[in-house]
C-alpha cells in the first residue's frame, strides 16, 4: 500500500505537493468516487482520474463587482487573488454557480448589511434522492460545529434557518428542485434537505448518494439593482435523463 498523493504524483508526473493540493481541492477520483484523504493508503495499481478546472466565466462586471460562475471543486477564497477582489459571500467548495466579488470597499460594507438583514434573494437548484411533489417550507434552526470540516445539524437552540423548496421535475428515483433560502447558515440547504430524507445527490456528508459532484447550483442572486444568473449546468440535465 502507498499514500494516495504519492501514487497520484507518480501517475501525473507532478510533485507530491501538487498532488496533495489536487486531492485537497476535491479534483481527484477513483471511478466515480472522490478521493477525500491525501494520505489514505491505496493499492499501487489504483488508477486516478483528475478533473481539471476550466476557464471561470465572468457573468457580470462593473466598477463595483465581479460576478462569476464558480465551478464545483473550486474553493471560493482562491478566487480573490485570481480576480483581485474580495468575496462578498461564499459557496461551499462543491457548489457551483453565482459568486460575487467586490472591488469597492464602501459598496462591500453596504452589501454585507443587505445580507445581514436578509434582503438578498438567493435561488438555487439541486437534484435530490427520492420524489418531491409539493412545495415545502422548512423553518428549523441550525447549529454548526466548526473544525477541520464544518458540519451543521438541526438543533432547537440553533440559529434561525428558513428554506423554501419547489419541485421542477421527477425522473427515476430523483427530483430536480428549486430552492430559495431566506437565511444563510452553513450547509443550510444540505441539512434541511437531509432532514426531509431527500439528501442532495453527491452530498455524502449528509447522507447523499455518491456522485461525480454535489448536485447543488447557486442559480440567481438579487441584491440592490443587480440580478445575476448562472445557467444551470449541463450535468443536471444529463443526470435527470440518466434513468
Amino acid at each position: 500500500m502507498e499514500k494516495a498523493y504519492k501514487l497520484l504524483a507518480q501517475q501525473e508526473n507532478i510533485s507530491n505537493g501538487a498532488a496533495k493540493k489536487l486531492i485537497d481541492n476535491g479534483l481527484v477520483f477513483v471511478g466515480n468516487k472522490k478521493v477525500l484523504i491525501a494520505r489514505a493508503d491505496m493499492h499501487p495499481n489504483t488508477a486516478f482520474k483528475v478533473e481539471h478546472i476550466g476557464h471561470i466565466k465572468v457573468l457580470f462586471e462593473d466598477d463595483k463587482i465581479i460576478a462569476v460562475n464558480k465551478p464545483p471543486s473550486v474553493v471560493s477564497e482562491n478566487l480573490e487573488k485570481l480576480f483581485d477582489a474580495k468575496l462578498l459571500h461564499r459557496l461551499d467548495k462543491d457548489t457551483s454557480g453565482v459568486l460575487i466579488l467586490v472591488k469597492d470597499e464602501e459598496f462591500r460594507l453596504k452589501a454585507i448589511e443587505e445580507f445581514r438583514k436578509y434582503r438578498v434573494y438567493k435561488e438555487y437548484e439541486a437534484i435530490v434522492s427520492g420524489h418531491l411533489y409539493e412545495e415545502t417550507k422548512i423553518d428549523l434552526p441550525i447549529s454548526t460545529e466548526k473544525g477541520h470540516k464544518a458540519k451543521s445539524k438541526i438543533e432547537k437552540h440553533g440559529q434561525t434557518a428558513v428554506t423554501e423548496i419547489e419541485p421542477i421535475a421527477v425522473a427515476g428515483k430523483k427530483t430536480h428542485i428549486k430552492v430559495v433560502i431566506h437565511t444563510g447558515r452553513t450547509h443550510q440547504i444540505r441539512v434541511h434537505l437531509a432532514h426531509l430524507l431527500h439528501p442532495i445527490i453527491g452530498d455524502t456528508l449528509y447522507g447523499g448518494k455518491h456522485g461525480k459532484r454535489m448536485m447543488l447550483h447557486a442559480k440567481r442572486i438579487r441584491i440592490f439593482d443587480y440580478n445575476i444568473v448562472a445557467p444551470v449546468p449541463t450535468d443536471f440535465k444529463h443526470l435527470m435523463g440518466a434513468d
